[in-house]
């Protein structure tokens, strides 16, 4: 199976965005996704720094798709979907139908985690639009995957989500700027210094959510890393790692060495335990609640 670095979803400081690329040129990662897929208001990195990030990695020898915004509210973030949908070199991944609708025809695209396709019947409308992956939502289970991808068309590729924090929920509202009773216009762009995301806690003081900006994530890790037999068995071809601002490259490698069959599942979740930012869970893989850990 093939890895992919899903697209940075923290806002971190320009430098810091610069250099985690340049890892991530000489890492395990097959496939990198590169945008803004959170909040058009982080402007560290502009378009154009995608595209000439994009350049670097495909020169060394990366698979590049650039990932479209999942919410849009205005003008500007149509604006930035249409800059992103109509580049011209690159493929995109639509996270809404209003990005998918923009790529209709075009042949290559892929059907993100953020779309609610779930079934057959849908694999098989977006690819009559042109996507040729597809990204299952973070809740599909086992069964529900591989019930999906009995019935795929051919040559569609299956990429599941695999190791991060669980991908919940976007909201019109900054919950990380009404954490410090600011207006989403005037939050500061606070983000910034939060580089995993702004942990939120039961009232007996259990990790549960954590804030990014109008992204809600889980405060676990969701990692299938111990579930390699059955993501092969499910049709899976490609697993993604999502970004996080500690050891992403040792995570990506760790992976690498337990698809290659040279570290067992079980070992390999207990190293990717140490490396991440939270406890792992794999609830929603098995159908029950998502941050249990079967």
């Amino acid at each position: 199976m093939k890895l992919a670095l899903g697209p940075l979803l923290y806002y971190w400081p320009r430098k810091r965005v610069l250099a985690f690329y340049e890892a991530a040129a000489a890492s395990a990662a097959d496939i990198v996704y590169l945008g803004e897929v959170v909040c058009s208001r982080r402007h560290e990195i502009a378009h154009e720094d995608w595209m000439a990030l994009a350049g670097m990695l495909d020169g060394a020898g990366k698979e590049v798709v650039l990932s479209a915004q999942a919410l849009t509210e205005s003008e500007g973030d149509l604006k930035l979907v249409r800059r992103v949908a109509g580049n011209g070199r690159w493929p995109v991944e639509a996270n809404d139908w209003g990005a998918v609708r923009l790529l209709a025809g075009a042949t290559g695209w892929v059907a993100g985690p953020h779309l609610n396709v779930y079934n057959a019947q849908a694999l098989s409308l977006v690819f009559e639009l042109g996507a040729r992956r597809w990204v299952p939502p973070v809740e599909a289970t086992r069964d529900t995957v591989a019930g999906a991808l009995a019935q795929r068309p051919a040559g569609l590729q299956a990429e599941l989500f695999a190791h991060g924090r669980l991908l919940l929920a976007f909201s019109a509202r900054c919950f990380t700027a009404r954490r410090f009773e600011l207006q989403k216009e005037m939050c500061g762009y606070l983000c910034i210094d939060f580089p995993d995301g702004m942990p939120a806690s039961t009232r007996d003081e259990q990790r549960f959510l954590v804030l990014n900006g109008v992204q809600t994530q889980s405060a676990a890790v969701y990692s299938l890393s111990g579930e390699l037999p059955a993501l092969r068995a499910a049709g899976a071809d490609i697993l993604r790692v999502s970004p996080q601002s500690e050891h992403t490259m040792e995570v990506l490698g760790t992976l690498r060495e337990a698809c290659d069959g040279a570290l067992a599942p079980g070992t390999a979740r207990e190293r990717l335990a140490t490396l991440s930012p939270g406890p792992l869970c794999n609830g929603f893989w098995h159908g029950r609640p998502g941050l249990e850990a079967a």
